[in-house]
């Protein structure tokens, strides 16, 4: 660990966060309960290579949103994969992440905890788009647009492998 026995640990959890959502703020306060919380937070360019996609929030605005979640002392750009490496060069004792984890990290340095049942960005996105659908039949039925509105909710989420 770097860390010394004085200081408390620093506790890496590295998120996309393309959708913020009540699961992540669970994992960072179970990594709070740890020691200081650094996120390493999956830049818009890796994002649109590994998921096929540019996130609804940019990297600003979602490194925006995690500093000012108390749990969260540091947050900084990183790869889609976490090394020891990496762990190394921004001083991280732990890695913590959900059940999910392909992080190459030794296992003395990893901590899982379970992902928040029913919940993810992914998930997220499709009940947007339900709710968008349910609006637009609640509101224009029969139209034009309605048609138009159901076909590009459909592209959507066939973009987004949503389907």
């Amino acid at each position: 660990m770097t860390a010394s026995t004085a200081e408390r640990p620093r506790v890496m959890v590295d998120m996309s966060a393309t959708l913020i959502h009540h699961g992540h703020i669970r994992l960072l306060k179970k990594a709070a309960e740890i020691g200081d919380v650094v996120v390493v937070l999956t830049t818009d360019e890796e994002i649109k290579k590994k998921k096929g996609y540019t996130p609804e929030l940019s990297f600003e605005e979602r490194k925006e949103i995690l500093e000012s979640i108390r749990y969260v002392k540091e947050v900084v750009a990183g790869p889609w994969l976490i090394n020891d490496e990496f762990m190394d060069s921004v001083h991280c004792d732990l890695l913590v992440h959900g059940a999910d984890n392909v992080n190459h990290v030794r296992p003395e340095r990893l901590v899982i905890f379970p992902r928040t049942e029913g919940v993810s960005s992914s998930t997220l996105r499709e009940r947007v788009l339900d709710c968008l659908i349910q609006m637009n039949i609640d509101s224009k039925k029969g139209n034009t647009g309605d048609k138009v509105a159901r076909f590009m909710i459909e592209l959507i989420k066939k973009e987004f492998r949503l389907e």
